[in-house]
């Protein structure tokens, strides 16, 4: 890969990873709805963003860097680096800083962004990152997050299955899970409960119409 075009989003890998309809819909088709959950991570990231870049002889913070992986066919921008530098100038270390408006999860979703953010950086920088952190403004304090080799597997995987689905141009069919939908800013165009509803009908409707072929058959 060498056009940006062609480069996957790296938040698409953690749309894909919540639900692979809501990838479709944002990344394939197009659709996009704020709710208060995502203005309210909109308004966090913007004030991230506009911090002071701090800045000493060996040490310095980049605020929405932008960081890419030809190799993995990634591109993205990360929230906070903090670089640590050699007397020679040459950058020794790199962490990056994922801002997250909740509070920590077992999920993975913050976990592959982040991962993904160091992966770019590892290739953009050549040096090794064996951990990120994630700082979850209900919890008030930074998460450290190992980026061990299943988390980077998960990465490509994620990258491999997003390029696969945009190829196809197939978006996959809604299915209602409660604890996801109800914080999908994309519940009213996606409408999985009424999806799940009607396909629910349906299959009662054809196990009746079996049973009642069944009988006839019989008598």
């Amino acid at each position: 890969m060498s056009e940006d075009a062609d480069l996957i989003p790296i938040s698409a890998l953690q749309h894909l990873l919540f639900c692979e309809r809501q990838f479709a819909l944002i990344h394939i088709e197009g659709i996009w709805s704020e709710n208060l959950f995502t203005a309210e991570g909109k308004v966090l990231h913007e004030r991230v963003h506009q911090e002071h870049h701090e800045k000493r002889r060996l040490y310095r913070q980049e605020f929405g860097m932008a960081v890419r992986s030809l190799k993995n066919g990634l591109i993205g921008k990360c929230d906070l680096v903090e670089l640590y530098l050699e007397p020679s100038g040459r950058i020794a270390e790199a962490f990056p800083v994922e801002f997250k408006r909740g509070k920590n999860k077992e999920e993975e979703e913050d976990k592959v962004q982040l991962c993904a953010q160091a992966m770019c950086l590892e290739e953009m920088l050549d040096i090794m990152i064996p951990e990120g952190q994630i700082y979850y403004l209900q919890d008030h304090r930074r998460t450290r997050i190992a980026l061990d080799q299943a988390l980077r597997k998960k990465v490509v995987q994620l990258a491999d299955r997003a390029r696969e689905l945009i190829l196809k141009g197939e978006t996959p069919l809604a299915i209602f899970e409660k604890r996801k939908c109800t914080t999908c800013s994309l519940v009213e165009q996606c409408m999985p409960s009424s999806t799940g509803i009607q396909s629910k009908s349906v299959s009662r409707f054809i196990r009746a119409q079996l049973k009642a072929t069944e009988s006839e058959c019989d008598t």
